[in-house]
This record gives structure tokens, C-alpha cells and sequence, in this order.
């Protein structure tokens, strides 16, 4: 049987690459045999150099010359457009294409259609191959394939660093021996210390070409089998919660492991003629690319566990299975990586992993819910943190911060040992008042609640002495989901939660996503604002039937006892009031039904938008209660996008504008009798949640480990004063009011931990 295309060039290919010789001789003859191979005048071969350049290292056809003279930056003409974008581009009229660039000493201008690649070396662009014809010659996907494949032969030829030195692309600093702090972004807070270990982020593939495709898919369906098997006997170690956000993420990843795209993509590289090793590497490179050009948040995720799972993958197939570096392993880790997935965080030994530092990464990604989960600080963005950060070195991790310090000052060590040691003692201290009302000195009570993915259990409640959830994200199974969640399905998971959560009150936050989180089976165009685009309740009210079918289920899990129903990202009272109609349509269909009813329906809204403020008489008259979302509305109050590092803490609720914002909506829904609750991130935070009591704000929803330091807050704090005191600061030209508060808690013996 003849060969294909692919399998037939990487034949030849490597008969080139193993008799040796100089690395520039071994390139010359590459480009030389991909030419007569593909049917090609022109064959060239561009490397990237120091400075975002592209340098010209090879060509059969264009002028010799124009070796190592020709010069490109990175989106700079065709070329440096597909390194830029790392994408494959196929043109029969290259010259007609608006980012061709004429470059006079390579003879191209007789060349009219052009196919190049990028060459992609750990997810990123280190060249790039491509072949040019006269004619205007229509590529095909078999020549776009083949040329893909190459071109991850030659990587690897150029990451052997005879042709650049490696040295050259990395910016020389001058060496450092003290103390050096570097800034990221916090993804998971906590302060640790411990010693950096590089992660190894896969085995070396050294044999690329397949000699029999046949064998070679039988040792990826032996390996695929194997990591599935390994990725159960993953979840179901003893301290994998057996429920709750982190466990939604984690039975999300075992479902990545099946996933047929995936897998039929790597099966397909093998039928190219590729070993299994070399196919899963060659996907992997292409989702990494793919990954750098995806603003959603949620598809970033999806991608980097595919990455994740093609690492293991590649252990099992190589038998290469020490997931961490040789030797004795330190007593406290401070895990350093480019990007990591969460069940790459659960191979290491959690009692001994301090802290993870990363080059990428983001506030949603699934690390973090895990990570959150085990208490272990993250922070992610930190540039060039592989090439900056050497292994051995002691580094302070703070991710509360976003900071990185290497090789602390021995007394900033010892003043980190001391705040573990008195973080020991709050923990103990926050058990011992779990069981304690979140009660006032001057004897007000404040409900402290907890924020949930929908697969809480009750444990969390017990375990922090919460009065209820007053925020359950409902997404959570949408977003973990591969398709949408039939009324069947929906209804047994809140059912659920309903009954884990016992006598305590549970407020249901209907569908809230688009922005960043995307939903794989819901088609969201790419928009230049998406958290002020087709989000929440504009989704639900543009398609009424994900929004009623939810409903129903809610309806339905209630099984006749209270059901509290909370809409999302309300602009206007007829959105709301259109909101709660589907949900009278919906209990009205359920009696006609002969179905059981909530005893009690209450149904509120979340005020995230500002204009909402200005609607508040018409508002409170349709509500039964109102819930403050201080994420969003402070985003939106300040124009400030809270997803920029840049600007991320610049603004918040302790600002005069936004505390005489909660005061005048506090005064009004005390007038109308309507119940007001916060379940932002300002509730969990001892200080802003003291400003918000005093205001009048009896209500708080906060992530679990919140509760114990707002509860002690509570327990110190005597209202009427502070409420003296917030009186004089609403005209403050000051930028924020953090400092007078706490100074204010100081001198009143207010415990803010």
C-alpha cells in the first residue's frame, strides 16, 4: 500500500535527520527535500531571534544571498503574521493579501501562492516553515498536513540550540543574591513559604517517526486506557471531597480523559505516520496555540486540561511516571510552572506543597478551585517565572497580594513563621465560636452565609457554623457539564443541595453566564465588553427556555417546602418583572399539574447594574428582596474592569462614593420593608463587612473559610458607634476610607483578622 503524503516525507525526513553533520547542513537538505517532496519552487525556513525577529536560515529556490540576511519582525509580512498568530496560512494570491511585504534581495516576486507553518517548540513560535509556487497553486489539507508535521520535526531540531542559542531569547539580568520580589496576580490567597521545584512539564519524545502506524495506535489505545484508569484512581483518594466546587472541577477533568475530539485528533496525527508520543506533543503544541487566542475564560480551562491530560498521557506511554524532579524532594514546596491543571496539583503530596507560582493562569481556572480547595496559595502571571525563579531557592509566596519574595531576609522568614503560628491560633479560635450566633456587642444579629458551586454539602455549612447559603451559583453544573442539563437532571441536583443544607435558608441564582464564563453548547459571538454583554437574565429572557425549563426544575426540587429564587444582572424592573412572569407561568403549569408547590416563594434580584439605583421605588415594589453584588457593581460604578491587574485594587467598596451608594440603598429598602443581603467579595472581608454593618446591613454571603474572621469581627464590634462614625466620612475627598476604618477598629477593640 503506498504511503500517504505525511507518513511518505516524514520517511524521508528521517533518513536526513540521522546522518548527522552540522545542524545548518542537516536544515539545508531538509528545505531541499520538502521542496521536491511537496512539488515546490520555494521551500524556506525562518528561526526566531532575540528581539522578536525572524531570521531566514534555510530556502531552496529564493535567492542564496538572502540567507541569514533577510529579516522579518514578528508581524511583519505573511511570515511574521503566522508567527505572530501561530496559525497555519494557505494562499493561492499571496501577493494580493493586504500583509504581504516585498522583500527585493530574496527574488520572491515571481512566487505567487504561499503555505507556511509555524514551528512551535512548548507552545511556542521559534519559527516558521513555508513553501511558495509560482503558479497560483490551491493547497490542499493533505500538503497543509504534511507540512504541519514537519515542521515539529524540525523543532525539535531547533531546540537542539546549534542553530540559536536558546541563551539568546531569554533577556539577560544581571545575577541577584538577595532579596528580589516579583509581583503576579493573586489567584488563590494565603501567605506560605517554601522551596522552589521547576516542574518538568513532560518526558522527552526522541522518536518522532513511526515505522508501524498500526502498532503505534495500539500502544496509544493501551496508554489512553491506562491514564483513564489512573485519572478514577485519582478522584477517588480519600482526601478528594466528595462534593463541591473542587469535586464538580475534578469530575469535569475525568470527562475531559474520554473526550473523542480530543483523542480522534491524536489518533489522527498517528495515521499521519507519527509515534503515539510525537502525535500527543503535536496536539498538544496546537492547543497551546489555540489556547493564547481564546479570551473566554471557560474554553481556556477546557484547553489547559487537555494539555494536562496529554502530560500524563505521555508518561504512560513512555513509562516515564516521576511526576516530580529526582532526588529528596523538600519539606515545603513552592511549585513553580508555566501553566498547570488541577490534577497535575493532586501528584504532588499536598501536605508538603506550599505554594504554586505560575508564568500563566487566571482567577477561573480549574487549578484554582482545587487549590482553593487545600489551601494552598497561587499566583499566576508572572512573567518569566521559569527563567527567573531557580530551583532550590526559598521564596514567600503571598497570594493574597499577587507577590513572589526570593530568598527572603532571614528576619521577613522569621516574621512568617510567627503569622503561621498565630494563624493556627485564629483557626482554633474561629472552631471554637462556630457554634456562636454572629451577634453584635449592643446585641444585633447579623445572618452569615456561605457562597456555593451547586454541589455543596453539608459539611460546609456544620463545619463553619454558616446560618445558610445565601448565594448558590447555578452555572456550575452548566460550565462542567459537555451538554446542556435536561429539567430531570436539574431538578435532582437542586433537590439535592436542598436537602443538605436542612432547615437553612438556600437562595437559587438562576443561570448566570456569558462574560467569561461560556457554556461549550451555547454560542456566544465574540464580544469587545462581555461582562456588560449577552450575560445572565439577557440570556434567559432572549431564550425563554433555558430560563423556564430552570425554573421548573427549582419549582419541582422545592417538593413543597421554601423555594428563594434570585435573578441576575437586572438592568431594568421590566426585565424583572418579565423574569418572575416565566416563574408564575411555570408554578401555574406545576398546580395545574396536580404538582406539589413551594409553601413559601420568594423571589429577589441581584443589584449589579447601577441604573438600578435610579429605578429603586418601582424596583422594590416587585421584589421580595434584593441582594448586593459588589463584584459588579463596583466594576460598573468605577468603569474599572476587575479583571485588570493594573486596576484591580484601585477601587472598592470603602470608597465615599460606594459607602453613600450602599447607604441611601440600605435607607431605602429599610422604608419598603424589603430584605437586603451582600454576597460579594466585600462581604467575606472583615473590615469592608464591619463598614457594611454599620451601615445597616444585616445580611452577608461569603465563601466558606470567611465566616470564622467576619463572625469574631461581629462578636467585637458594637454598631452605634460605627455608625457615628460612618456619618463623618460619606464627604470624604479621600480615595478610600481603609485606613480611617481601621483605625476606627483599633481604637474600639474590633477584631480584624
Amino acid at each position: 500500500m503506498a504511503l500517504s503524503g505525511p507518513r511518505r516525507l516524514l520517511r524521508r525526513l528521517r533518513d536526513v535527520m540521522a546522518g548527522g553533520g552540522a545542524a545548518q547542513a542537516r536544515l539545508d537538505a531538509v528545505v531541499r527535500l520538502i521542496a521536491a517532496d511537496m512539488v515546490a519552487e520555494v521551500c524556506s525556513c525562518y528561526l526566531l531571534r532575540a528581539g522578536q525577529v525572524l531570521e531566514l536560515f534555510a530556502s531552496q529556490g529564493l535567492n542564496p544571498g538572502a540567507v541569514h540576511t533577510t529579516r522579518l519582525r514578528v508581524n511583519e509580512g505573511l511570515v511574521g503574521h503566522i508567527a505572530a498568530s501561530g496559525r497555519s496560512l494557505s494562499l493561492d494570491d499571496a501577493q494580493a493579501h493586504p500583509m504581504f511585504a516585498y522583500r527585493p534581495e530574496t527574488g520572491e516576486e515571481i512566487y505567487h501562492s504561499l503555505m507556511g507553518v509555524p514551528i512551535l517548540r512548548d507552545g511556542r513560535v521559534v519559527g516558521v516553515l513555508v513553501v511558495q509556487n509560482r503558479t497560483q497553486r490551491a493547497y490542499d489539507d493533505e500538503d497543509l498536513e504534511a507540512l504541519e508535521v514537519v515542521a515539529m520535526v524540525l523543532a525539535e531540531l531547533v531546540a537542539g540550540g546549534e542553530l540559536v542559542d536558546p541563551a539568546e531569547l531569554v533577556a539577560s539580568d544581571e545575577i541577584v543574591t538577595g532579596p528580589t520580589t516579583i509581583d503576579g496576580l493573586g489567584l488563590v490567597a494565603g501567605v506560605a513559604m517554601g522551596t522552589i521545584v521547576v516542574r518538568r512539564p513532560h518526558p522527552a519524545v526522541t522518536e518522532l517517526v513511526a515505522d508501524d502506524s498500526e502498532q503505534e495506535h495500539a500502544r496509544l489505545a493501551a496508554a489512553v486506557a491506562e491514564l483513564q484508569q489512573g485519572v478514577d484512581r485519582l478522584l477517588d483518594a480519600p482526601d478528594i471531597a466528595a462534593s463541591g466546587e473542587s469535586r464538580d472541577v475534578l469530575e469535569t477533568y475525568r470527562m475531559f480523559a474520554r473526550d473523542s475530539g480530543w483523542l480522534r485528533r491524536i489518533s489522527e496525527a498517528v495515521t499521519s505516520g507519527l509515534t503515539a508520543e510525537a502525535a500527543v506533543v503535536r496536539v498538544q503544541e496546537d492547543t497551546r496555540v489555540r489556547m493564547a487566542h481564546v479570551a473566554d475564560a471557560y474554553l481556556r480551562e477546557r484547553m489547559l486540561d487537555l494539555d494536562d491530560l496529554g502530560n500524563r498521557l505521555l508518561r504512560h506511554l513512555t513509562g516515564d511516571f516521576e511526576a516530580l524532579p529526582s532526588g529528596p524532594m523538600p519539606e515545603r514546596i513552592v511549585l513553580v510552572s508555566r501553566d498547570l491543571g488541577p490534577a497535575e496539583l493532586l501528584e504532588y503530596d499536598r501536605e508538603h506543597m506550599a505554594a504554586v507560582i505560575l508564568e500563566e493562569g487566571s482567577p477561573t481556572m480549574h487549578l484554582a478551585v482545587v487549590a482553593r480547595a487545600f489551601d494552598i496559595p497561587v499566583i499566576g502571571q508572572v512573567r518569566g517565572a521559569l527563567s527567573s525563579l531557580g530551583e532550590g531557592e526559598v521564596a514567600i509566596v503571598d497570594g493574597g497580594e499577587g507577590r513572589v519574595t526570593v530568598r527572603p531576609a532571614e528576619e521577613h522568614r522569621q516574621q512568617l513563621r510567627e503569622q503561621e503560628s498565630q494563624r493556627a491560633e485564629r483557626e482554633a479560635l474561629f472552631a471554637s465560636i462556630k457554634d456562636l450566633p454572629a451577634r453584635t456587642r449592643d446585641g444585633l444579629d447579623v445572618s452569615l452565609n456561605i457562597n456555593v458551586g451547586l454541589a455543596v454539602d453539608a459539611e460546609q455549612l456544620e463545619a463553619v457554623g454558616a446560618d445558610g447559603i445565601g448565594l448558590c451559583r447555578t452555572e456550575v453544573p452548566f460550565m462542567v457539564s459537555a451538554r446542556y442539563p435536561d429539567v430531570e437532571a436539574q431538578t435532582k441536583l437542586y433537590a439535592s443541595l436542598i436537602e443538605q443544607a436542612g432547615t437553612r435558608p438556600v437562595v437559587f441564582r438562576t443561570l448566570d453566564v456569558g462574560g467569561d464564563k461560556r457554556l461549550p453548547y451555547l454560542e456566544i459571538s465574540h464580544e469587545e465588553n462581555p461582562a456588560m454583554g449577552w450575560r445572565a437574565l439577557r440570556i434567559g429572557l432572549d431564550q425563554p427556555a433555558v430560563l423556564r425549563q430552570q425554573l421548573r426544575a427549582l419549582l419541582r426540587a422545592a417538593n413543597g417546602g421554601d423555594l428563594r429564587v434570585m435573578f441576575p444582572m437586572v438592568a431594568t424592573v421590566d426585565e424583572f418583572c418579565r423574569a418572575r412572569d416565566m416563574l408564575d407561568h411555570e408554578r401555574d403549569a406545576a398546580k395545574s399539574a396536580g404538582e406539589a408547590l413551594p409553601q413559601e416563594l420568594r423571589v429577589g434580584a441581584m443589584l449589579e447594574v447601577p441604573a438600578l439605583l435610579w429605578q429603586l421605588p418601582a424596583l422594590l415594589a416587585e421584589v421580595d428582596f434584593l441582594s448586593i453584588g459588589t463584584n459588579d457593581l463596583v466594576q460598573f460604578l468605577f468603569a474599572s474592569d476587575r479583571g485588570n491587574a493594573k486596576i484591580s485594587r484601585r477601587y472598592g467598596i470603602l470608597t465615599p462614593a460606594a459607602l453613600s451608594l450602599m447607604r441611601n440603598l440600605v435607607q431605602a429598602c429599610e422604608e419598603a420593608d424589603v430584605p437586603l443581603a451582600v454576597c460579594g467579595e466585600a462581604a467575606g472581608q472583615p473590615l469592608e463587612a464591619m463598614a457594611l454593618i454599620g451601615l445597616g446591613v444585616r445580611n452577608l454571603s461569603m465563601a466558606p473559610r470567611r465566616v470564622g474572621p467576619v463572625k469574631l469581627m461581629c462578636r467585637s464590634l458594637a454598631t452605634v458607634p460605627l455608625a457615628g462614625y460612618l456619618d463623618t466620612l460619606y464627604d470624604s475627598a479621600k480615595a478610600s476610607l481603609h485606613d480611617d476604618l481601621l483605625a476606627f477598629a483599633k481604637d474600639h477593640g474590633v477584631d480584624i483578622v
